[in-house]
C-alpha cells in the first residue's frame, strides 16, 4: 500500500466495512513510530469518487479539466481519468502523464501563461492543440511552432490582481482582445473560443457575471473577423465546499443560457484542481523538537494568563515540503492531536514550524494544544492541494511517503462511473476489518 510521488506502481487498499480512514492512520502512526517517525500521507481516493459525482450532479453542463499542477500523484491522475476528466498541463512533464493513461489529446489542455519553445513543439508533437494564449508574443511563438495550435485567448477579470496570482496579472484585456484578434488572423491562428479564471479567494460570486458578460463580446468580436468559436473555458477557484460551487451554478446558469445556449454549439468546460483533491489527502507529522518560551512573546491580542507556558514545536515537514504553499498564502488548517487526550486536558498558546530552522519555515503562528512531547503526531487535513510534488530541499528529510486507500462503497460508487474491474484492479488490493495492510492479502486481478 506504500507509494512514492513519482512512483507509477502505487497500490490502494480496499477497506472493509467498519475501516476507516481513522484507522489507517492509527496503523501507519504505529508503524513509522517504529521506522524512523518520518512523515506521511494517506489518500482517501473515494473522496475524489464523491467530488466528481458532486460535480456531475450540480453542473453537469461543464465539463471539468483538472489541473495536473495542483496534484499529478499517478493514482489520482488514473481515477480521475478513469472517471473521465479532461486534464489542464502546463508542461511537458504534465502532458506526458496524462498521455501515458491514454488520455486523448483532445481531452489535454495546455494552459500555461508562459510557454517554452520546446514545450510548444512537444504539444505539437503528440497532438495537444488546444491552448491559451492573453498576449501577442505568445500568440506569436504558438503561430511559429504549432501549425495546429486552437487557442483560447485568456481574458483578464477584475478579480485577478487580488487572488491566486498575487501580483502577478495574467489575462488580456477586453479592449486588447481585438489587437489579439487582428494578430491571429494575420498569423493564420486559430482562436476557438475564451478563457477567464476567479480566483476561490473571491467572496463575490457577481464577478462572474461580468467575465461571462465580456467572453460573450470577445466571441461577437471573433465572429467579426470569421473565427468559429465553440469553447468557453471558467477556469479553476472552486473549493470543495459543495454550497460554493451550487453558489457559482445559480449565478452563471441563467448567464450560460443567455450568452451560450445549449444550441449555440459551445462547449463549456472549467479547471478545477484543489476542488477535486485537497480533502482527499491527509497529512501525519511527526514533533521533532520543543521550547518554552514566554506568553508575552505570541503576537495576540487573545488575553491569556501570564504565568501559562507556551510552546513551540517543530516538526519533521515544512515549508521546503509538504507546507509549500504556505509560502504564497495562509494556512487555515489547525492540526489534529493523534494522541488521546485526557478529559479536560489544558491548552496552551502553541506555535507549529518546519525542521529548517529558518524564518519563513512557520506553519501555523499561534494555535490553542494540550502541551506536546517530542515523538508526539499530528494530523493535518485537506492536504491534497500544491502538496506532494517535490521532495524537501534538505536532503536529510524524507519524502513523506503516500499510502492510498479507498473504501468498498467508494470503490462500487467508482464502477458506477464507468470504471471496468479489469482496466484498474492490479492496483486494488483487499484491506480486512483487522487492518492488516500488506499486499498479500491482495485479490487476483485475473478471472
Amino acid at each position: 500500500m506504500k507509494g512514492f510521488i513519482d512512483d507509477a506502481n502505487y497500490s490502494v487498499g480496499l477497506l472493509d466495512e467498519g475501516t476507516n480512514l481513522g484507522n489507517v492512520i492509527d496503523n501507519y502512526v504505529n508503524e513509522h513510530t517504529l521506522t524512523g517517525k518520518s512523515a506521511f500521507f494517506v489518500g482517501d481516493l473515494g473522496k475524489i469518487v464523491k467530488r466528481h459525482s458532486q460535480w456531475q450532479s450540480v453542473v453537469a453542463q461543464i465539463k471539468p479539466f483538472y489541473t495536473v499542477r495542483c496534484n499529478s500523484t499517478p493514482a489520482v491522475l488514473e481515477v480521475l481519468a478513469a472517471l473521465g476528466t479532461g486534464f489542464a498541463c502546463s508542461s511537458k512533464n504534465e502532458m506526458s502523464l496524462v498521455q501515458e493513461l491514454g488520455v486523448s489529446p483532445e481531452n489535454i489542455i495546455y494552459i500555461s501563461p508562459c510557454k517554452q519553445v520546446s514545450q510548444i513543439k512537444y504539444a505539437a508533437k503528440i497532438g495537444v492543440n488546444i491552448m491559451t494564449c492573453d498576449n501577442e508574443i505568445e500568440l506569436k511563438k504558438i503561430a511559429r511552432n504549432h501549425s495546429n495550435a486552437k487557442v483560447l485567448l485568456h481574458l483578464a477579470t477584475e478579480d485577478d490582481s487580488g487572488g491566486e496570482e498575487g501580483s502577478m496579472k495574467f489575462g488580456s484585456t477586453l479592449k486588447n482582445c481585438r489587437h489579439l484578434l487582428e494578430c491571429a488572423k494575420e498569423l493564420d491562428v486559430q482562436i476557438i473560443g475564451v478563457k477567464f479564471h476567479v480566483s476561490s479567494a473571491c467572496k463575490e460570486p457577481q464577478v462572474y457575471v461580468h467575465a461571462l458578460s465580456d467572453a460573450r463580446c470577445v466571441f461577437d468580436m471573433a465572429g467579426e473577423f470569421g473565427f468559429t468559436m465553440s469553447m468557453l473555458d471558467i477556469g479553476g477557484g472552486f473549493t470543495g465546499a459543495t454550497f460554493q460551487l451550487e453558489e457559482v451554478n445559480r449565478v452563471i446558469s441563467p448567464l450560460l443560457d443567455v450568452y451560450f445556449p445549449e444550441g449555440s454549439g459551445t462547449k463549456i468546460i472549467s479547471e478545477p484542481g484543489s476542488y477535486y483533491v485537497s480533502s482527499a489527502f491527509t497529512l501525519v507529522v511527526n514533533i521533532i523538537a520543543k521550547k518554552v518560551v514566554e506568553n508575552e512573546k505570541f503576537s495576540s491580542g487573545e488575553k491569556t494568563r501570564s504565568d501559562e507556558p507556551a510552546f513551540v514545536y517543530y516538526m519533521n515537514d515544512g515549508v521546503y515540503g509538504s507546507f509549500a504553499s504556505k509560502l504564497s498564502e495562509d494556512l487555515t488548517s489547525i492540526p489534529e492531536v493523534h494522541k488521546k487526550l485526557k478529559k479536560d486536558e489544558p491548552l496552551f498558546p502553541s506555535s507549529l514550524w518546519g525542521p529548517s530552522c529558518d524564518e519563513l519555515d512557520r506553519i501555523v503562528e499561534r494555535c490553542l494544544l494540550p502541551e506536546l512531547n517530542v515523538g508526539d503526531w499530528l494530523i493535518f487535513t485537506n492536504m491534497g492541494a500544491d502538496s506532494l510534488q517535490e521532495a524537501s530541499v534538505f536532503k536529510d528529510v524524507p519524502r513523506p511517503a503516500v499510502y492510498y486507500m479507498m473504501s468498498f462503497s467508494d470503490w462500487y460508487e467508482m464502477q458506477d462511473s464507468g470504471v471496468t474491474l479489469d482496466t484498474m484492479m492490479k492496483n486494488y488490493f483487499f484491506v480486512p476489518s483487522c487492518l492488516q495492510l500488506s499486499q498479500e492479502d491482495g485479490f487476483p486481478t485475473e478471472a
